[in-house]
Parts: C-alpha cells; sequence; structure tokens
C-alpha cells in the first residue's frame, strides 16, 4: 500500500531536538501550549464568578472542606477528584477560588497529556486535536468543575501515549513509570473506568509480539493496583466488602446489564447534566450534529494513518476510546455527556489526523481548508450556546441556593442542624447543615434515627409540590421556601425542637 507525501507529514517522527534538546521541543510544542492557554482563560472568563456546586460536586467537597459535614457517600464514587481537590478546600469554602484553582489545574493537565504524544504525533495534530475536545462545551463546563470524569479524560490520554512511547522505545523509562502512574490517577479517580483502560493495551501489548514486554504488563498491573486500593480498602472499612460494594454500586447505577444508550447520550448533547430517565424530547438536534460526524473523522484518521505504516499512533487511542465508551452506551439504561469525556479526548486523535490530512492532500487547498475552517467555527458556535445556557443555569441556582439558605437561616435552622430531602446535600452544605436521607441511594440513617438528632438540633425536611411528609414528619411546623429552576414549588417541615425557645428566650435578654 502507497502512502503520499501528506500523510506521511501528518504523522511523520519529530525532530531529534523532541528527544534531548528542550529548546527545539519546546519551540515546536507552542502550538498545543496556546491551545491548553486558551482552554484555562475561557474558563476563568466564563466561571468566575457566580456559579453553584452541582450535586456531585458537593458530596465530594463536602468531605474535605474545613467546618463542613460530609455527605452520605455512596457506593460507585471514588475518593480521587477529593483528594485533588483538598489542597483548597482546607483552606477556604470560597466556590470561586475553586473554580480558578480547577481552571489552571485543567489547562496544565490539558497540557501535560498532550505533551507527552510530541514524538508520536505533528504538533499540528496535537494543537487541532487539544481544540477539538478543549472546544466541546462538555469540555469548558467540567474543567472547573469538581467532578472526576475530565481527570479521567486527561489521564488516559496521558496513560496511551506514554503506552505507545514505552512499546516503541524500551528506554524510555520515564514513559514506562507514566505509564503505570496514568492508569493510577484514572483508577483514583474512577476504578471501574480505569478497568477498560487497561485491558484493550493489555490485549494490545500481548498481541503485538515486538511489545510484549513484561516490564510494561507489570506497570499496567500496578497502576492498577495502586490506584484501585484505596477504594477497596474502603469497601471493607464502610460498605461490608467489595463483592458487596460492586453489587451496591451496580443497584445505584440501575443494575449494570445490556442497555443501550447512544439515544440518551444523543439528547443529553443539548445541555443535560444528567438524563435518567432520559425520555426527554430531543428539541436541538444541532448540537448531537458532530456526535454523527465523528465515526466518519475517526475511521478516516485510521485510514491515514494506515496508509503511512504507522497505524498504532492511532489505532491504539481509537480502541482505547471505544473501550472506555462500553459501559456508557452499553451497559446503563441513562446518560451524562460527562461520562464520555475519556472517549472524546482520545477519539480526537484520529479525528485530527483525518481533518489535518484533508487539508493537506485536498485541492484547492485554500478552498479546503477554508471549508473546513468554517465547519469547526459553526461547531464551536453551537457549543458555546449551549455552554451559555449551562452557565446562565447554574448561576441562576446559587442565586436560589442563597435564598433558601436565607430562609432557613431565618426560620432558626442554624449550624448544627441536619437537612433532608429535596436537594438535601446543596441545601445543606450552603446552609452549613449536614445533610443526611432516609432511604433511598443515599439513605444513612432511620426514621427514628432522625427523630433522635431532632432532641439536640434543628431538623428540617425539604419536599416539593405537594408532595406529602412521610410519617416521622406529619407533626412537624410548615413553611414555604424559595424554589429553583428545576423545583419552583418546595416546602420544608421543621422538627420541634427545644433549643429553640431557648434561643429565643436567651437572644431577648440579650436585646433587654
Amino acid at each position: 500500500m502507497t502512502h503520499t507525501p501528506a500523510v506521511t507529514a501528518v504523522l511523520r517522527d519529530p525532530p531529534s531536538g523532541y528527544a534531548g534538546n528542550r529548546g527545539p521541543a519546546f519551540r515546536d510544542f507552542r502550538g498545543p501550549a496556546a491551545v491548553a492557554a486558551m482552554y484555562t482563560l475561557v474558563q476563568l472568563v466564563l466561571f468566575h464568578p457566580g456559579t453553584a456546586l452541582g450535586w456531585d460536586e458537593t458530596v465530594y467537597v463536602s468531605q474535605v472542606t474545613r467546618g463542613a459535614e460530609a455527605a452520605f457517600f455512596s457506593a460507585p464514587r471514588a475518593r480521587g477528584i477529593t483528594f485533588l481537590v483538598a489542597p483548597v478546600t482546607v483552606l477556604t469554602s470560597s466556590v470561586d477560588v475553586l473554580r480558578v484553582y480547577l481552571a489552571l489545574l485543567s489547562g496544565a493537565g490539558l497540557f501535560l497529556a498532550l505533551w507527552v504524544w510530541r514524538s508520536l504525533l505533528s504538533q499540528r495534530v496535537l494543537a487541532l486535536a487539544g481544540g477539538l475536545f478543549a472546544g466541546l462545551w462538555i469540555t469548558l463546563f467540567y474543567g472547573p468543575q469538581v467532578m472526576p470524569n475530565l481527570w479521567v479524560a486527561l489521564g488516559s490520554l496521558f496513560t496511551v501515549g506514554c503506552f505507545l512511547r514505552t512499546a516503541r522505545h524500551r528506554s524510555e523509562l520515564g514513559a514506562l513509570v507514566g505509564t503505570g502512574g496514568g492508569v493510577a490517577f484514572v483508577a483514583l479517580m474512577r476504578p471501574s473506568d480505569a478497568f477498560w483502560l487497561v485491558v484493550p493495551l493489555a490485549v494490545v501489548a500481548v498481541a503485538a509480539r515486538p511489545w510484549r514486554w513484561p516490564a510494561l504488563m507489570v506497570a499496567l498491573a500496578a497502576g492498577a493496583v495502586v490506584g484501585c486500593a484505596p477504594w477497596i480498602v474502603e469497601a471493607y472499612v464502610s460498605y461490608g466488602g467489595l463483592m458487596e460494594r460492586l453489587r451496591r454500586s451496580s443497584e445505584i447505577q440501575g443494575d449494570l446489564g445490556w442497555q443501550l444508550a447512544f439515544g440518551d447520550q444523543m439528547r443529553a448533547l443539548a445541555g443535560w447534566s444528567l438524563c435518567r430517565p432520559c425520555d426527554v424530547p430531543w428539541k436541538q438536534p444541532v448540537t448531537a450534529v458532530w456526535w454523527f460526524v465523528l465515526p466518519l473523522f475517526v475511521v478516516g484518521g485510521v485510514l491515514a494513518a494506515v496508509r503511512s505504516r504507522r497505524p498504532s499512533t492511532v489505532v491504539v487511542p481509537t480502541l482505547v476510546g471505544l473501550s472506555l465508551a462500553v459501559p456508557y452506551l452499553l451497559l446503563i439504561g441513562y446518560a451524562a455527556p460527562r461520562f464520555l469525556l475519556p472517549t472524546y479526548a482520545l477519539l480526537a486523535l484520529p479525528t485530527a489526523v483525518c481533518l489535518v490530512w484533508i487539508a493537506a492532500a485536498a485541492r484547492p487547498r485554500p478552498l479546503v481548508a477554508a471549508v473546513l475552517a468554517l465547519l469547526i467555527a459553526c461547531h464551536l458556535v453551537v457549543q458555546y450556546g449551549v455552554l451559555h445556557r449551562k452557565m446562565a443555569g447554574s448561576r441562576a441556582d446559587r442565586q436560589a441556593f442563597e435564598r433558601i439558605t436565607a430562609e432557613l437561616h431565618r426560620l432558626g435552622v442554624r449550624p448544627p442542624c441536619v437537612i433532608s430531602g429535596v436537594e438535601a446535600p446543596r441545601i445543606a452544605f450552603q446552609a452549613g447543615c449536614a445533610s443526611r436521607q432516609v432511604g433511598g441511594n443515599d439513605g444513612s440513617l432511620t426514621a427514628a434515627g432522625i427523630a433522635a438528632l431532632a432532641q439536640d438540633r434543628p431538623v428540617a425536611l425539604v419536599v416539593e409540590g405537594d408532595t406529602a411528609p412521610p410519617a416521622y414528619a406529619r407533626g412537624w411546623r410548615q413553611a414555604r421556601l424559595p424554589g429553583l429552576r428545576s423545583r419552583p414549588d418546595l416546602r420544608v417541615y421543621l422538627a420541634p425542637f427545644a433549643g429553640a425557645a431557648a434561643d429565643q428566650a436567651s437572644a431577648a435578654g440579650r436585646a433587654a
């Protein structure tokens, strides 16, 4: 099979400066570095200030925030993201400071994840791949958020790059260490994703005879063990054992099994953070156009790599990207766009290879380049439109939770206190209370337990609409609360609290 100069230029080995001379390496990497810097800058402009913590974010942040009551930590969650934000949360509870920290860190993470590929793909490909990935509304939205999925994506991109460098040049011990470290990082963030990352890499390492190096397999296995160790230890300490935690994790996620979620993920691209159940109408098909085009570009990138006789640099990340999509497209019955961030990060490489190949080989070249640039610009406009709506909603949520907190404080719900019911983690964290649920996926105490708590602290149960309170709260005092965008009609039931009268008498005495 022949290969054109254009294809070779896309995938050719970089000059020798990449390996030993730091000056040429940094000069030649200005394109990807600029993309990473722009990614950080856009986050800082869009997110600071004024966005609210999401439900999952609140759970993670509450584990390591000084003075906060830790929210219930359900079985599927892993503590990697809490470790990542702990250096900030132990010092300040400011959400804005946390956003800035994560924006800077995610930009640096994108740079590092692209940097390890510098000897495998040209900087044009890496800059375009980084731009395509960073330009998704999902990537921008979750960059400064306390969620693990983007970090799994960056860790996976880093790991596959180190793996390929180690497989091709066994003398690159730094890449070998990076392979194991990357797997450990991903496993620390989401152990289940680490499984779908390691399996295709292990299969490739065994199937490709020149890559059958025991040290490479040891790095993969050691990284998985080290990264999963905290989750496994916690399973025995807090969840009744590893198998019980796995069983409970599957149950919370809707019982993992053969369930096609392609349509759910497609509809969720319109801006849904979580689509469960995903029976919403598909009102904005334009937001999913890129999803249908992506497979074509991926195939084109693979063909370009095959024609260049260097398929591994594109085929391996493609296989790993598809593997990471398996549980979220085939095994769960709902969707969240963030689940597929690792897949998008890896598939950005063959997509960029295909686009650079087309721009270099097609004629007339200026016209083709202009058309491709226009299409990418249209794609980015659509992505920004979705992101703008998400940002507006998050800012509105922050203001709404501040109003709810102010009303609860006026009603006497002050620390130490307990919030249960609708949106309990977010309301409790904002109000300085603990969140506790009776039953459900976050069930952490019984009805008798919550009644016992009401003996020595304010306890509030938040319900939505005309929902009747449970039996244990039917005699509690009722009041209305300011609503949220998604829950405009909120009420609160306040448990009788003997300390309230004493507090009021004390306040009256001080006033006198």
